[in-house]
Protein backbone atom coordinates (compact mmCIF):
# COMPACT_ATOMS: atom_id res chain seq x y z
CA UNK A 1 0.00 0.00 0.00
CA UNK A 2 1.66 3.69 -0.73
CA UNK A 3 0.71 5.93 1.72
CA UNK A 4 -1.30 9.32 1.25
CA UNK A 5 0.90 12.32 -0.20
CA UNK A 6 1.74 15.27 2.69
CA UNK A 7 -0.56 17.10 1.25
CA UNK A 8 -3.58 14.68 0.70
CA UNK A 9 -2.57 14.82 -3.11
CA UNK A 10 -1.39 17.45 -5.22
CA UNK A 11 -3.54 20.71 -6.05
CA UNK A 12 -5.35 21.17 -9.47
CA UNK A 13 -2.40 23.01 -10.95
CA UNK A 14 -2.76 26.07 -13.14
CA UNK A 15 -4.11 25.33 -16.64
CA UNK A 16 -5.20 22.07 -15.47
CA UNK A 17 -8.97 20.87 -16.79
CA UNK A 18 -10.94 20.75 -13.97
CA UNK A 19 -12.75 17.70 -12.87
CA UNK A 20 -16.43 17.40 -14.63
CA UNK A 21 -18.34 15.36 -12.18
CA UNK A 22 -21.89 14.21 -12.30
CA UNK A 23 -24.28 13.02 -8.81
CA UNK A 24 -26.08 10.16 -8.54
CA UNK A 25 -28.89 11.09 -6.32
CA UNK A 26 -29.07 14.26 -4.03
CA UNK A 27 -28.28 12.39 -0.82
CA UNK A 28 -27.58 14.17 2.41
CA UNK A 29 -23.99 13.22 2.61
CA UNK A 30 -23.32 14.96 -1.07
CA UNK A 31 -22.84 18.99 -0.16
CA UNK A 32 -19.89 18.42 2.31
CA UNK A 33 -18.89 14.84 0.48
CA UNK A 34 -18.41 16.26 -3.22
CA UNK A 35 -20.18 19.63 -3.94
CA UNK A 36 -18.32 21.57 -1.09
CA UNK A 37 -14.57 20.49 -2.26
CA UNK A 38 -15.55 20.56 -5.88
CA UNK A 39 -16.33 23.89 -5.31
CA UNK A 40 -13.21 24.81 -3.38
CA UNK A 41 -10.73 22.91 -6.17
CA UNK A 42 -12.04 24.50 -9.18
CA UNK A 43 -13.94 21.59 -10.23
CA UNK A 44 -17.75 21.05 -12.02
CA UNK A 45 -20.32 19.68 -10.88
CA UNK A 46 -21.99 18.86 -14.09
CA UNK A 47 -25.43 17.42 -13.64
CA UNK A 48 -27.02 15.41 -11.07
CA UNK A 49 -29.92 13.23 -10.91
CA UNK A 50 -32.68 12.18 -8.20
CA UNK A 51 -35.05 9.29 -8.11
CA UNK A 52 -37.25 13.06 -7.92
CA UNK A 53 -36.95 15.17 -10.06
CA UNK A 54 -38.58 18.07 -8.26
CA UNK A 55 -35.48 17.33 -5.56
CA UNK A 56 -32.60 16.83 -7.96
CA UNK A 57 -33.20 20.46 -9.37
CA UNK A 58 -33.90 21.95 -6.23
CA UNK A 59 -31.03 20.43 -4.85
CA UNK A 60 -29.30 21.45 -8.10
CA UNK A 61 -30.58 25.40 -7.46
CA UNK A 62 -29.46 25.28 -4.30
CA UNK A 63 -25.79 23.62 -4.16
CA UNK A 64 -25.36 25.38 -8.07
CA UNK A 65 -24.91 22.36 -10.16
CA UNK A 66 -25.47 23.37 -14.06
CA UNK A 67 -28.24 20.52 -15.00
CA UNK A 68 -30.70 18.20 -13.51
CA UNK A 69 -31.10 15.17 -15.50
CA UNK A 70 -33.49 12.36 -15.75
CA UNK A 71 -32.22 9.59 -14.75
CA UNK A 72 -28.99 8.00 -13.18
CA UNK A 73 -28.41 6.09 -16.46
CA UNK A 74 -28.36 9.50 -18.04
CA UNK A 75 -25.46 10.72 -16.08
CA UNK A 76 -23.18 8.02 -16.63
CA UNK A 77 -24.01 8.07 -20.29
CA UNK A 78 -23.74 11.84 -20.50
CA UNK A 79 -20.68 13.01 -22.59
CA UNK A 80 -19.51 15.76 -20.34
CA UNK A 81 -19.14 13.71 -17.27
CA UNK A 82 -15.96 12.58 -16.49
CA UNK A 83 -16.38 11.50 -13.11
CA UNK A 84 -19.49 9.85 -11.11
CA UNK A 85 -19.84 10.45 -7.81
CA UNK A 86 -21.98 7.38 -6.57
CA UNK A 87 -23.97 7.74 -2.73
CA UNK A 88 -26.34 6.02 -3.35
CA UNK A 89 -27.58 3.13 -0.73
CA UNK A 90 -25.12 0.88 -0.53
CA UNK A 91 -27.28 -1.61 -2.38
CA UNK A 92 -27.11 0.53 -5.43
CA UNK A 93 -23.02 1.17 -4.99
CA UNK A 94 -22.00 -1.99 -6.89
CA UNK A 95 -24.28 -1.90 -9.83
CA UNK A 96 -23.95 1.38 -10.74
CA UNK A 97 -20.11 2.03 -10.29
CA UNK A 98 -20.23 -1.26 -12.96
CA UNK A 99 -22.22 1.14 -15.23
CA UNK A 100 -19.87 4.17 -14.92
CA UNK A 101 -17.17 1.98 -15.33
CA UNK A 102 -18.63 0.70 -18.68
CA UNK A 103 -19.27 3.96 -19.62
CA UNK A 104 -15.47 5.06 -19.35
CA UNK A 105 -16.15 7.13 -16.31
CA UNK A 106 -13.75 7.31 -13.07
CA UNK A 107 -15.57 6.84 -10.49
CA UNK A 108 -15.63 8.03 -6.60
CA UNK A 109 -18.08 5.88 -4.90
CA UNK A 110 -19.22 6.27 -1.04
CA UNK A 111 -18.04 3.38 1.29
CA UNK A 112 -18.69 0.29 1.10
CA UNK A 113 -18.14 0.15 -2.79
CA UNK A 114 -20.68 -2.82 -2.93
CA UNK A 115 -23.04 -5.17 -0.85
CA UNK A 116 -20.60 -7.80 -0.83
CA UNK A 117 -16.81 -9.81 -1.54
CA UNK A 118 -18.45 -11.26 -4.83
CA UNK A 119 -19.81 -7.69 -6.10
CA UNK A 120 -16.58 -5.92 -5.36
CA UNK A 121 -14.95 -8.32 -7.62
CA UNK A 122 -17.04 -7.83 -10.19
CA UNK A 123 -16.39 -3.94 -10.29
CA UNK A 124 -12.31 -4.85 -9.53
CA UNK A 125 -12.06 -6.56 -12.87
CA UNK A 126 -14.49 -4.18 -14.95
CA UNK A 127 -12.32 -1.08 -13.59
CA UNK A 128 -9.37 -3.40 -14.88
CA UNK A 129 -10.59 -3.94 -17.98
CA UNK A 130 -11.91 0.36 -18.52
CA UNK A 131 -8.53 1.45 -17.17
CA UNK A 132 -10.41 4.05 -15.34
CA UNK A 133 -9.47 5.60 -11.88
CA UNK A 134 -11.53 3.68 -8.96
CA UNK A 135 -11.62 5.18 -5.60
CA UNK A 136 -14.11 3.94 -2.38
CA UNK A 137 -14.58 7.15 -0.30
CA UNK A 138 -12.39 6.26 2.76
CA UNK A 139 -12.00 10.28 3.14
CA UNK A 140 -10.48 9.62 6.24
CA UNK A 141 -7.51 7.77 4.99
CA UNK A 142 -6.20 11.39 3.41
CA UNK A 143 -6.68 13.61 6.16
CA UNK A 144 -3.22 14.65 7.71
CA UNK A 145 -4.21 13.62 11.45
CA UNK A 146 -4.36 10.36 10.10
CA UNK A 147 -1.19 9.78 8.09
CA UNK A 148 0.28 11.04 11.37
CA UNK A 149 -1.04 8.34 13.02
CA UNK A 150 0.49 5.69 10.66
CA UNK A 151 3.79 7.77 10.80
CA UNK A 152 3.87 7.33 14.40
CA UNK A 153 3.71 3.39 14.16
CA UNK A 154 6.12 3.28 11.14
CA UNK A 155 8.78 5.17 13.21
CA UNK A 156 8.99 3.34 16.13
CA UNK A 157 8.17 5.28 18.84
CA UNK A 158 5.31 3.43 20.37
CA UNK A 159 7.63 0.33 20.64
CA UNK A 160 6.15 -3.15 19.41
CA UNK A 161 2.48 -2.78 18.59
CA UNK A 162 0.44 -5.13 20.85
CA UNK A 163 -3.08 -3.83 20.34
CA UNK A 164 -5.43 -1.67 18.29
CA UNK A 165 -8.52 -0.25 19.11
CA UNK A 166 -10.67 1.54 16.18
CA UNK A 167 -14.56 2.56 17.38
CA UNK A 168 -17.39 3.86 15.22
CA UNK A 169 -20.52 4.05 17.74
CA UNK A 170 -23.13 6.64 17.45
CA UNK A 171 -26.67 7.44 17.84
CA UNK A 172 -29.03 5.58 15.24
CA UNK A 173 -31.13 7.22 12.41
CA UNK A 174 -34.67 6.83 12.21
CA UNK A 175 -36.44 3.53 11.80
CA UNK A 176 -37.55 4.11 8.19
CA UNK A 177 -33.95 4.87 7.30
CA UNK A 178 -32.73 2.47 4.27
CA UNK A 179 -29.46 1.66 6.79
CA UNK A 180 -31.83 -0.70 8.73
CA UNK A 181 -32.51 -2.67 5.25
CA UNK A 182 -31.13 -6.01 4.54
CA UNK A 183 -32.05 -6.02 0.85
CA UNK A 184 -30.01 -2.74 0.90
CA UNK A 185 -27.35 -3.57 2.24
CA UNK A 186 -27.81 -2.07 5.28
CA UNK A 187 -26.39 -2.30 8.97
CA UNK A 188 -23.98 -1.14 11.32
CA UNK A 189 -21.01 -2.79 9.90
CA UNK A 190 -21.96 -1.22 6.38
CA UNK A 191 -22.61 1.80 7.21
CA UNK A 192 -19.92 2.57 9.88
CA UNK A 193 -17.79 -0.58 11.09
CA UNK A 194 -16.18 -0.50 7.63
CA UNK A 195 -14.29 2.95 8.27
CA UNK A 196 -12.73 0.74 11.67
CA UNK A 197 -11.83 -2.39 9.09
CA UNK A 198 -10.17 0.06 7.09
CA UNK A 199 -8.68 1.83 9.32
CA UNK A 200 -6.89 -1.45 11.16
CA UNK A 201 -6.17 -2.65 7.15
CA UNK A 202 -4.12 0.43 6.81
CA UNK A 203 -1.87 -0.30 9.30
CA UNK A 204 -1.31 -3.63 7.96
CA UNK A 205 2.15 -2.99 6.00
CA UNK A 206 4.12 -2.55 9.71
CA UNK A 207 2.27 -5.04 11.23
CA UNK A 208 3.30 -7.94 9.40
CA UNK A 209 0.23 -8.57 6.64
CA UNK A 210 -3.09 -8.14 6.44
CA UNK A 211 -5.32 -9.15 9.58
CA UNK A 212 -7.84 -11.96 9.99
CA UNK A 213 -11.00 -12.07 12.01
CA UNK A 214 -10.59 -14.29 14.82
CA UNK A 215 -14.69 -14.02 16.26
CA UNK A 216 -17.24 -11.54 16.12
CA UNK A 217 -20.59 -10.81 18.23
CA UNK A 218 -23.28 -8.78 16.91
CA UNK A 219 -26.86 -7.77 17.80
CA UNK A 220 -29.52 -7.39 15.39
CA UNK A 221 -32.08 -4.76 15.06
CA UNK A 222 -35.66 -5.30 16.25
CA UNK A 223 -37.89 -6.07 13.51
CA UNK A 224 -35.05 -6.33 11.00
CA UNK A 225 -33.93 -9.76 11.20
CA UNK A 226 -30.05 -10.45 9.64
CA UNK A 227 -29.25 -6.80 9.68
CA UNK A 228 -26.81 -5.67 12.55
CA UNK A 229 -27.53 -2.37 15.07
CA UNK A 230 -24.03 -3.36 16.31
CA UNK A 231 -21.33 -5.07 15.58
CA UNK A 232 -17.72 -6.16 17.52
CA UNK A 233 -14.79 -8.00 15.66
CA UNK A 234 -11.49 -9.38 17.07
CA UNK A 235 -8.73 -9.34 14.76
CA UNK A 236 -5.09 -10.69 15.01
CA UNK A 237 -1.92 -9.29 12.15
CA UNK A 238 0.58 -12.06 11.12
CA UNK A 239 2.81 -9.78 13.38
CA UNK A 240 1.45 -10.94 16.57
CA UNK A 241 -0.60 -7.62 17.38
CA UNK A 242 -4.41 -7.92 18.14
CA UNK A 243 -7.11 -5.58 17.56
CA UNK A 244 -10.68 -4.60 17.91
CA UNK A 245 -13.52 -2.79 15.60
CA UNK A 246 -16.65 -1.79 17.34
CA UNK A 247 -19.37 -0.65 15.32
CA UNK A 248 -22.74 0.36 17.00
CA UNK A 249 -25.84 2.26 14.83
CA UNK A 250 -28.10 3.22 18.23
CA UNK A 251 -25.25 4.01 19.93
CA UNK A 252 -26.43 6.45 23.78
CA UNK A 253 -23.21 8.92 22.84
CA UNK A 254 -20.56 8.97 20.40
CA UNK A 255 -17.33 6.62 20.20
CA UNK A 256 -15.83 7.50 16.61
CA UNK A 257 -11.61 6.41 17.83
CA UNK A 258 -8.78 4.63 17.18
CA UNK A 259 -5.92 3.68 19.57
CA UNK A 260 -2.46 2.00 19.03
CA UNK A 261 -0.74 0.50 21.99
CA UNK A 262 2.73 -0.37 21.89
CA UNK A 263 5.18 -1.46 24.21
CA UNK A 264 6.86 2.17 24.70
CA UNK A 265 3.52 4.04 23.75
CA UNK A 266 0.32 4.74 23.11
CA UNK A 267 -1.23 7.21 20.16
CA UNK A 268 -5.26 8.06 20.34
CA UNK A 269 -7.25 9.76 17.17
CA UNK A 270 -10.16 11.13 19.19
CA UNK A 271 -12.50 11.04 15.68
CA UNK A 272 -10.26 9.32 13.23
CA UNK A 273 -13.67 9.41 10.42
CA UNK A 274 -14.27 12.74 10.85
CA UNK A 275 -10.65 14.40 11.56
CA UNK A 276 -11.86 17.85 10.84
CA UNK A 277 -14.48 17.44 13.80
CA UNK A 278 -11.67 17.03 15.83
CA UNK A 279 -7.47 17.08 13.97
CA UNK A 280 -6.08 16.40 17.25
CA UNK A 281 -4.11 13.17 18.01
CA UNK A 282 -2.74 12.32 21.62
CA UNK A 283 0.27 10.63 22.01
CA UNK A 284 1.28 9.16 25.53
CA UNK A 285 5.05 7.90 25.71
CA UNK A 286 6.95 7.05 29.23
CA UNK A 287 8.30 10.53 28.90
CA UNK A 288 4.65 12.22 29.13
CA UNK A 289 1.83 12.71 27.23
CA UNK A 290 1.37 15.34 24.32
CA UNK A 291 -0.88 16.58 22.02
CA UNK A 292 -0.46 17.47 18.30
CA UNK A 293 -2.75 19.21 15.57
CA UNK A 294 -2.64 18.20 12.17
CA UNK A 295 -4.95 19.13 8.74
CA UNK A 296 -6.99 22.45 8.45
CA UNK A 297 -9.19 21.43 6.14
CA UNK A 298 -12.08 18.95 5.71
CA UNK A 299 -11.55 14.87 5.03
CA UNK A 300 -13.45 15.47 1.83
CA UNK A 301 -11.24 18.10 0.52
CA UNK A 302 -7.55 16.17 1.22
CA UNK A 303 -9.75 13.14 -0.59
CA UNK A 304 -11.43 14.75 -3.53
CA UNK A 305 -7.31 16.75 -4.24
CA UNK A 306 -5.71 12.71 -4.21
CA UNK A 307 -8.67 11.87 -6.47
CA UNK A 308 -8.05 14.76 -9.12
CA UNK A 309 -4.15 14.37 -8.86
CA UNK A 310 -4.92 10.62 -9.86
CA UNK A 311 -7.57 11.80 -12.90
CA UNK A 312 -5.26 14.58 -14.48
CA UNK A 313 -1.99 13.68 -13.25
CA UNK A 314 -1.67 10.05 -12.87
CA UNK A 315 -0.72 10.57 -9.26
CA UNK A 316 -0.92 7.52 -7.21
CA UNK A 317 -4.09 6.54 -4.99
CA UNK A 318 -3.16 4.73 -1.76
CA UNK A 319 -6.44 2.43 -2.51
CA UNK A 320 -8.35 1.25 -5.24
CA UNK A 321 -10.50 -1.72 -6.65
CA UNK A 322 -8.33 -4.27 -5.32
CA UNK A 323 -8.08 -2.62 -2.20
CA UNK A 324 -11.90 -2.19 -2.19
CA UNK A 325 -12.20 -6.49 -2.63
CA UNK A 326 -9.85 -6.81 0.51
CA UNK A 327 -11.63 -4.68 3.03
CA UNK A 328 -15.06 -6.29 1.58
CA UNK A 329 -13.93 -9.43 2.04
CA UNK A 330 -12.83 -8.94 5.87
CA UNK A 331 -16.59 -7.83 6.18
CA UNK A 332 -17.91 -10.63 5.30
CA UNK A 333 -16.13 -12.14 7.66
CA UNK A 334 -16.90 -10.66 10.60
CA UNK A 335 -20.65 -11.25 9.45
CA UNK A 336 -19.66 -15.22 9.08
CA UNK A 337 -18.27 -15.08 12.49
CA UNK A 338 -20.69 -13.33 13.96
CA UNK A 339 -23.57 -15.55 12.71
CA UNK A 340 -25.16 -13.53 10.26
CA UNK A 341 -24.99 -13.56 6.67
CA UNK A 342 -23.31 -10.96 3.70
CA UNK A 343 -25.42 -8.57 2.30
CA UNK A 344 -27.23 -9.94 -0.33
CA UNK A 345 -26.69 -9.05 -3.98
CA UNK A 346 -29.19 -6.69 -5.00
CA UNK A 347 -30.98 -7.59 -8.58
CA UNK A 348 -29.59 -4.54 -10.45
CA UNK A 349 -30.66 -1.78 -11.99
CA UNK A 350 -32.89 -2.75 -15.11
Amino acid sequence: MADVPAGGGAPRSEGAAPLRIGLLGAARIAPEAIVKPAQAGGHRIVVVAARDRTRAKEFAERHGIERVAGSYAEVVADPEVDVVYNPLVNGLHAPWNLAAVAAGKHVLTEKPSAANREEAAEVRDAVAKAGVAFMEGFHYLFHPVNRRLRELVASGELGEVRHLTAAFRVPGPGPDDPRWSLELAGGALMDLGCYCLHALRMLAPYLGGEPRVVAARAGERAGAPGVDEWLDADLEFPGGATATARCHMAFDGRDMSITVTGTRGEATVPNFPLAHQDNRIVIRTPEGEREERHGDRTTYHYQLEAFAARVRHGVPLPIDADDAVATMALIDDCYRAAGLSPRPRHPGIG
